[in-house]
């Protein structure tokens, strides 16, 4: 989830997620909660009552712990689905990496599409997203939205791209440069090189090309890897979100077959 939605936007946020349920099957709306908003409990459920989709995706400041019994104790199943921590950094303030002999990274304006699906592949494949919490949401299914996520990313803006000696595509960072801040979406190294401190200098071939004075980026809090990454080079986490799934009684396996013994 973007960084205004996460942070600054003043008042909830709910609408239809039309790639999602497109991609899963099931109707998706998202309800957020930014870190300004100021929003009170009543609100959301206000605002998840009034949802006729079959799961809401709600997003929350992690500090509201207690919002979670309300949801849980309501008409919808409830599924706590991940924690998302932002981080920041001003550019320029970057701890960079020496640099290596031979590799480059810079911003590319076209990437073939198979290869960015083979790259999105090979860098998040195991990712525990927010989707694995929920079993209406397809592992495969929500990996392919991973890589046409990068491919509409690309074709928008580019890509910071890690080259090897060799020119082999060694690390790949999708960014949304905004006014105020360049948001690293997706961003990683291939797992034969990750451990080797690439990572360091594809971080430093994004601050290179923002063009604003701020560097943003988000994951999941059980992403501790990437996150020394982050503070090693000299990002610090800003906010914490919640992430909880509120699903249609009877569409999860275990209700369905309760209601089939009931029935």
């Amino acid at each position: 989830m973007g960084w205004y939605d996460a942070l600054e936007a003043g008042e909830l946020i709910s609408a239809p997620s039309a790639y999602e349920s497109k991609r899963f099957g099931v109707s998706v709306d998202r309800v957020t909660v930014s870190a300004s908003a100021g929003t009170q409990l009543a609100e959301v459920l206000t605002a998840v009552d009034k949802s006729a989709a079959d799961v809401v995706v709600l997003r929350y400041p992690a500090r509201e712990a207690h919002w979670f019994a309300a949801l849980a104790n309501g008409p919808r199943t409830a599924l706590l689905a991940d924690s998302l921590v932002y981080w920041s950094l001003p550019v320029g303030k970057g701890r960079r990496p020496a640099p290596l002999a031979g590799f480059n990274a810079g911003l590319e304006r076209t990437i073939d599409d198979d290869l960015v699906d083979d790259l999105v592949g090979d860098i998040f494949g195991d990712y525990g997203n927010h989707y694995c919490a929920n079993p209406l949401f397809d592992r495969a299914l929500a990996l392919a939205g991973y890589q046409e996520w990068a491919r509409r990313s690309i074709a928008d803006e580019g890509a910071v791209v890690l080259r090897g000696p060799d020119r082999r595509v060694l690390g790949l960072a999708t960014v949304d440069q905004e006014q105020s801040w360049t948001e690293i979406e997706l961003a990683g190294v291939v797992p034969a090189e990750q451990g080797r401190g690439r990572y360091g200098h594809l971080l430093a071939a994004v601050e290179d090309a923002s063009t604003s004075r701020r560097l943003v980026i988000s994951t999941q809090g059980h992403n501790t890897g990437v996150q020394r990454a982050w503070a090693r080079y000299g990002f610090e986490p800003v906010h914490t979100l919640l992430t909880v799934h509120l699903v249609t009684p009877g569409l999860l396996p275990g209700e369905q077959e309760q209601a089939g013994r009931e029935g």
